[in-house]
């Protein structure tokens, strides 16, 4: 068979990186929606649904792309495993958009919920469709939160390298996405207080765009009116590249031979 033009390769990979977002963000903005204005749920079922819906993304994404579902990941392989980094702004695109997509569907779902608990759609159920420092409880600075993203962040392109490294203990490519879900739930148990665990610029902006074109005017601002967004969006970047580097100097170069980590495609990603 021929090889398809590079035009719609390129296609088929932004399709399924914004069908792979979309899917994850359903099921992630869809639980916090559920518990913040249906009350059905607490902080575990939100760290499980993510996880989920992250391991389901990554089924809908994982053989045209390898699933990266998040800019941060997407930089990471670019820096470090020869990911082409002409596809590097389209596929934060596509990411985005997906997760804009997601939340507008969950949005309108939610509606008579969200407007019973909520009617002014204020900094009260923000949170549902994006981050805020301490949760908009605790008190932590911008400053904090942007430590906090940049560290989960680190974690989990520390750890989803690791899975993505055949020359590692890799899991077989049917169970990656379990894995990885598995992931996302711990990260989410252990580092979701200080700033929500966004670890992921599109799944921050995409659903915070959306939530501020359905009438969430203080969308981009935190609960102490700073100017927020951009929190979500820099530490992510920051930490997946620190977590990049550091899998690559403490763990790659003392693995015994295997794949050329250095050419992977997206496929393989």
């Amino acid at each position: 068979m021929a090889e398809r033009p590079y035009q719609m390769r390129l296609a088929g990979e932004l399709v399924a990186e914004f069908a792979g977002t979309m899917v994850l963000i359903l099921f992630g903005v869809g639980v916090v929606a559920q518990v913040v204005a249906a009350r059905l749920g607490d902080h575990d079922s939100i760290a499980w649904a993510w996880g989920i819906g992250v391991a389901l993304g990554v089924y809908v994404a994982g053989r045209t792309t390898g699933a990266h579902l998040n800019p941060a990941v997407t930089l990471g392989f670019a820096v470090f495993r020869g990911f082409d980094w002409g596809k590097v702004v389209p596929f934060a695109l596509a990411q985005t958009a997906g997760a804009f997509a997601g939340a507008l569907v969950v949005r309108w779902n939610y509606t008579e919920a969200l407007a019973m608990v909520d009617p002014g759609h204020t900094i009260k159920t923000q949170g549902v469709f994006s981050t805020l420092p301490g949760n908009g409880t605790l008190p932590v600075t911008q400053l904090g939160a942007l430590r906090d993203q940049i560290i989960g962040t680190a974690i989990l392109l520390f750890v989803v390298f690791a899975l993505s490294d055949t020359s590692n203990m890799a899991p077989s490519a049917n169970l990656g996405p379990v894995v990885i879900g598995l992931l996302i739930v711990g990260i989410g148990m252990a580092f979701g207080a200080d700033a929500g665990y966004a670890i992921n610029p599109a799944r921050d902006f995409g659903p915070r765009l959306a939530s501020f074109l359905t009438g969430y005017g203080s969308a981009w601002r935190d609960q102490h009116g700073g100017l927020y967004f951009w929190v979500p969006i820099v530490g992510p970047l920051i930490g997946g590249v620190i977590g990049a580097g550091l899998y690559q100097v403490c763990i790659a170069r003392f693995l015994p031979p295997g794949m050329d980590r250095d050419t992977v495609k997206p496929s393989d990603a």
